[in-house]
């Protein structure tokens, strides 16, 4: 209670500042083990392979939203491609794999360990519940990311800031890639279940958030979208992007972000 009046009373101009460096404080902690525990230097050395090693050539993002049913997925089969959380339910009706996988929710990672797991394809998974619910293995690579102090990482061997959305962190990995463009599909940027963000809820029955109705399906813990903050993270990789001669598009049909330019995903090939 005492913890909620003061948030209530505090400005969040002040209040933010405070949040980060207390979490700051926090994540001295972590320091150590995010940058010199074997796993994390095993996978700091790995990852070495993938700079620039796409230069010059384009990729697509795959989002998780309801307009991923609408997008002929077909037409990416020979295209650098990005999946992210349980965009391997989608794997069996496309005919093929996305070229690589990303997850950083701690609840995804909990709960689907097994099947991030089974997974076969390179995969760049969070650190801070990767070392809880998975094991090291060939093509699985450790990332230490952040919720707060936010930044555009250049070079994800270092600290990636998460900006409340998946999506944000592989916009970074397919920047240290060096991909020149970058499409966004299925990126919605809009929820149907309404509440205050970053809530963990308990899924009660189908999914209406994402293309399939089992994603987070009933039982299923996960947490309410921030919105707000997403696209703070997206101007900043929009900025980054076009900084460096390069860019990023919007090819969601009937998406409600308005940050990258938007695209006709049909025009694309």
């Amino acid at each position: 209670m005492m913890k909620e009046q003061i948030k209530r009373m505090l400005p969040s101009a002040i209040l933010s500042p405070v949040r980060d460096s207390l979490d700051w404080l926090k994540r001295i902690k972590e320091l150590p083990d995010a940058y010199y525990h074997p796993w994390r230097v095993q996978s700091r050395d790995n990852l070495e392979k993938f700079h620039n090693v796409h230069q010059r050539k384009r990729c697509f993002i795959l989002g998780n939203g309801p307009s991923l049913k609408q997008t002929d997925l077909s037409k990416l089969k020979n295209e650098f491609t990005f999946g992210t959380n349980r965009i391997y339910l989608a794997f069996e009706e496309m005919g093929f794999e996305t070229s690589y996988y990303v997850s950083v929710n701690d609840l995804v990672i909990e709960q689907c360990a097994h099947e991030i797991l089974d997974l076969k394809i390179p995969r760049f998974v969070s650190w801070r519940a990767g070392k809880r619910w998975l094991t090291p293995q060939q093509n699985l690579f450790f990332l230490y990311t952040t919720y707060t102090e936010p930044k555009f990482a250049r070079d994800i061997r270092n600290r990636l800031w998460e900006s409340a959305t998946v999506t944000y962190v592989t916009l970074q990995i397919a920047y240290f890639m060096g991909f020149e463009e970058v499409i966004l599909i299925g990126v919605d940027h809009n929820f149907e279940t309404k509440g205050k963000a970053n809530t963990t809820i308990v899924s009660q029955g189908d999914d209406p958030n994402h293309f399939h109705p089992g994603y987070f399906g009933k039982g299923f813990r996960w947490q309410l979208p921030d919105l707000e903050k997403s696209e703070v993270g997206y101007q900043m990789a929009k900025e980054a992007f076009e900084k460096d001669g390069r860019k990023v598009l919007d090819a969601t049909i009937g998406g409600k972000l308005s940050i990258f330019e938007k695209v006709d995903y049909n025009q694309l090939f």
